[in-house]
């Protein structure tokens, strides 16, 4: 539960999308804590598409 407050706000999140008052108490947390797992994994990706160029238009 900790880890959900190192998470930096935002205008929207996966939760939010996700059934908000559907969800148990640790349903949020877990999403917002592999979110940020994810993003990472984005940024990585990005990074390597735009080092490699090929594709791009």
């Amino acid at each position: 539960m900790h880890r959900r407050f190192l998470v930096k706000p935002g205008l929207t999140g996966p939760w939010q999308v996700s059934g908000r008052s559907d969800l148990s108490w640790e349903d949020p947390v877990r999403i917002d804590v592999r979110s940020l797992a994810l993003d990472l994994m984005i940024l990585w990706k990005t990074a390597g598409a735009v080092l490699r160029g090929p594709g791009a238009h």
